[in-house]
């Protein structure tokens, strides 16, 4: 099976009367993009990014680097999970890195990771905004293939983040397990054994303790969904859900979207799944 190097560079900037397009991308497989999606109610461009092969495989090292201009607004997700698939020896590795300018607005929100039995992964994420923009960044993680009893059975999971606002480092955390060592942290939590979970991060100019999304966000703690909202040193909030199942996480992060929405308009922008 071949390895794959792949790398996604991509550029928002805003033309003449606001509209956004992707002033310069380059891609090479696994990754490809659909044809982006203007939605002009919200005045942001939507891209999904596509895996056109099975999923992630042992050796490959995936690198992604996506900017945001002043004044335009970008939605980056993908159409379904990303499988990373058991390996015999050697690991998988990515890297990602986001950027936003001043007066710029960037969501990050794929589909979840999904890792399968025997696998070793690692994810490295840098986030850097400059002060006055805006970003809004979902990461999701399903426990494996349940029905193929295969909760809780990779070998290694690394996943870490850096979140920089101005320069200064406002976030670093690292997640570094082995599936049976998560299990064992899941059994006690309230969602079940099979546990999914979401790490989101939200940085804007208007996230002040006046803003009022607090009360309606804390108030989906409950009915199988645990939710944890704290404040970030400077600039934003960082939070964290835990459902029983993956249906359970996806209505938790919709409502999430649908509540922050209103003090942050791009949020409201469909991401057109099917």
């Amino acid at each position: 099976m071949p390895e794959f190097s792949g790398h996604l560079s991509l550029r928002a900037a805003a033309r003449a009367g606001g509209r956004t397009v992707l002033a310069t991308q380059s891609f090479r497989a696994p990754y490809h993009l659909s044809k982006p999606y203007w939605d002009a109610d919200t005045r942001t461009l939507l891209v999904q990014v596509v895996n056109p092969t099975a999923g992630i495989l042992a050796g490959d090292r995936l690198e992604s680097a996506i900017a945001v201009d002043t004044g335009a607004a970008l939605l980056v997700t993908t159409p379904s999970a990303s499988r990373i698939f058991k390996m015999r020896d050697g690991t998988a590795e990515c890297r990602q890195h986001f950027t936003v300018a001043d007066g710029g607005w960037l969501e990050v929100m794929p589909e979840p990771l999904v890792p399968h039995r025997g696998c070793r992964y690692r994810q490295f994420t840098t986030i850097e905004v400059t002060p006055g923009g805006a970003l809004f960044f979902a990461d999701q993680l399903v426990p494996g293939r349940v029905a193929h009893d295969e909760a809780w059975v990779w070998e290694r999971l690394c996943l870490e983040i850096d979140v920089r606002l101005g320069g200064e480092l406002v976030l670093r955390e690292r997640l570094d397990q082995t599936g049976a060592e998560l299990r064992a942290m899941a059994a006690f939590a309230g969602p079940g054994p099979n546990a999914c979970f979401a790490n989101a991060v939200l940085l804007a100019p208007e996230t002040t303790a006046e803003a009022g999304w607090q009360a309606p966000l804390a108030a989906l703690h409950g009915q199988g969904l645990w939710l944890g909202l704290s404040q970030l040193r400077r600039g934003g909030w960082s939070l964290k859900l835990i459902a029983p199942d993956g249906v359970r996480l996806r209505k938790g992060l919709r409502d999430v979207r649908t509540i922050l929405a209103g003090a942050f308009r791009h949020l409201a922008c469909d991401p057109r799944k099917l």
